[in-house]
Protein backbone atom coordinates (compact mmCIF):
# COMPACT_ATOMS: atom_id res chain seq x y z
CA UNK A 1 0.00 0.00 0.00
CA UNK A 2 2.04 2.94 -0.76
CA UNK A 3 0.95 6.33 1.14
CA UNK A 4 -0.07 9.23 -0.57
CA UNK A 5 1.43 12.25 0.89
CA UNK A 6 -0.26 15.06 2.88
CA UNK A 7 1.51 18.06 3.55
CA UNK A 8 1.01 20.13 6.46
CA UNK A 9 0.33 23.37 3.84
CA UNK A 10 -2.83 21.03 2.86
CA UNK A 11 -4.31 20.39 6.14
CA UNK A 12 -3.35 23.76 8.39
CA UNK A 13 -5.94 26.21 9.77
CA UNK A 14 -5.26 29.94 9.29
CA UNK A 15 -7.57 30.50 11.99
CA UNK A 16 -4.78 32.82 14.19
CA UNK A 17 -4.38 36.30 14.43
CA UNK A 18 -0.76 38.27 15.44
CA UNK A 19 -0.69 40.19 18.17
CA UNK A 20 1.49 42.33 20.12
CA UNK A 21 2.90 41.00 23.07
CA UNK A 22 2.20 44.21 25.46
CA UNK A 23 -1.38 43.60 24.81
CA UNK A 24 -2.90 42.56 28.23
CA UNK A 25 -4.88 39.32 28.43
CA UNK A 26 -8.19 40.75 28.42
CA UNK A 27 -7.42 42.47 24.83
CA UNK A 28 -6.12 39.30 23.58
CA UNK A 29 -9.13 37.78 24.26
CA UNK A 30 -10.92 39.99 22.89
CA UNK A 31 -8.91 39.63 19.56
CA UNK A 32 -9.14 35.97 19.63
CA UNK A 33 -12.94 35.97 20.38
CA UNK A 34 -13.46 38.67 17.41
CA UNK A 35 -11.60 36.56 15.03
CA UNK A 36 -12.71 33.17 16.24
CA UNK A 37 -9.31 31.46 16.93
CA UNK A 38 -7.77 29.63 20.23
CA UNK A 39 -4.13 30.51 19.01
CA UNK A 40 -2.69 33.92 19.10
CA UNK A 41 1.14 34.12 17.47
CA UNK A 42 3.12 36.84 18.93
CA UNK A 43 4.93 39.07 16.89
CA UNK A 44 8.51 39.75 16.56
CA UNK A 45 10.38 42.68 18.35
CA UNK A 46 12.83 42.84 16.08
CA UNK A 47 14.67 40.99 12.94
CA UNK A 48 16.34 38.89 15.37
CA UNK A 49 13.62 37.97 18.02
CA UNK A 50 11.30 34.89 17.46
CA UNK A 51 7.73 34.24 17.27
CA UNK A 52 5.68 33.43 20.30
CA UNK A 53 2.47 31.76 21.21
CA UNK A 54 -0.07 31.85 23.90
CA UNK A 55 -3.30 29.62 23.33
CA UNK A 56 -6.60 30.01 25.05
CA UNK A 57 -5.75 26.99 27.21
CA UNK A 58 -2.45 29.36 28.34
CA UNK A 59 -4.46 31.37 29.62
CA UNK A 60 -6.93 29.34 31.55
CA UNK A 61 -3.89 27.66 33.18
CA UNK A 62 -2.01 30.58 33.56
CA UNK A 63 -4.19 33.42 34.22
CA UNK A 64 -7.79 32.29 34.84
CA UNK A 65 -7.13 29.49 37.48
CA UNK A 66 -4.48 31.94 39.49
CA UNK A 67 -7.44 34.05 39.70
CA UNK A 68 -5.23 36.97 38.28
CA UNK A 69 -6.74 40.00 36.51
CA UNK A 70 -6.74 39.49 32.57
CA UNK A 71 -6.72 43.02 32.65
CA UNK A 72 -3.26 43.35 34.74
CA UNK A 73 -1.17 40.98 33.01
CA UNK A 74 0.38 41.30 29.61
CA UNK A 75 0.63 38.65 26.50
CA UNK A 76 4.41 38.71 27.10
CA UNK A 77 3.99 37.27 30.17
CA UNK A 78 2.46 33.70 29.97
CA UNK A 79 3.42 33.38 26.22
CA UNK A 80 5.50 30.31 25.17
CA UNK A 81 8.99 31.90 23.40
CA UNK A 82 10.87 30.65 21.10
CA UNK A 83 8.09 28.12 19.25
CA UNK A 84 8.53 25.15 17.52
CA UNK A 85 7.55 26.39 13.57
CA UNK A 86 6.35 23.67 11.31
CA UNK A 87 7.41 23.93 7.65
CA UNK A 88 4.61 23.93 5.04
CA UNK A 89 5.94 21.14 3.18
CA UNK A 90 6.17 18.70 6.17
CA UNK A 91 4.55 15.34 5.72
CA UNK A 92 1.97 15.16 8.52
CA UNK A 93 3.29 11.79 9.94
CA UNK A 94 6.60 13.79 10.16
CA UNK A 95 4.55 16.77 12.29
CA UNK A 96 2.29 13.96 14.17
CA UNK A 97 5.84 12.56 15.39
CA UNK A 98 7.50 15.89 15.89
CA UNK A 99 4.60 16.94 18.27
CA UNK A 100 4.59 13.48 20.15
CA UNK A 101 8.38 14.04 20.35
CA UNK A 102 8.45 17.71 22.32
CA UNK A 103 4.82 17.07 23.75
CA UNK A 104 2.89 19.64 22.14
CA UNK A 105 -0.60 19.94 20.51
CA UNK A 106 -0.14 22.49 17.97
CA UNK A 107 2.69 24.76 16.48
CA UNK A 108 2.76 27.32 13.79
CA UNK A 109 3.61 26.85 10.11
CA UNK A 110 5.97 29.44 9.05
CA UNK A 111 7.24 29.31 6.01
CA UNK A 112 10.76 31.91 6.29
CA UNK A 113 9.53 34.42 7.92
CA UNK A 114 6.01 34.46 7.21
CA UNK A 115 3.19 32.69 9.42
CA UNK A 116 0.83 30.96 7.30
CA UNK A 117 -1.70 28.82 9.74
CA UNK A 118 -1.68 26.53 12.40
CA UNK A 119 -1.47 23.07 12.62
CA UNK A 120 -2.88 20.82 15.42
CA UNK A 121 -3.20 16.95 15.59
CA UNK A 122 -7.13 17.83 15.06
CA UNK A 123 -5.86 19.17 11.81
CA UNK A 124 -3.60 16.07 11.34
CA UNK A 125 -6.23 13.37 11.93
CA UNK A 126 -9.45 14.95 10.39
CA UNK A 127 -8.15 17.36 7.38
CA UNK A 128 -4.78 14.61 6.57
CA UNK A 129 -5.09 10.99 7.53
CA UNK A 130 -8.74 10.89 7.59
CA UNK A 131 -9.16 12.05 4.10
CA UNK A 132 -6.97 9.16 2.53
Amino acid sequence: MSHKLVQVKDVLDNRFQIVDGKLTILEAMEVAKTHNCDSLIVDKRHEHDEFGLVMLSDIAKQVISKDKSPARVNVYEIMAKPVLAIRPDMDVRYCARLFERFGISKAPVIDGEQVLGMVGYEDIVLKGIYHE
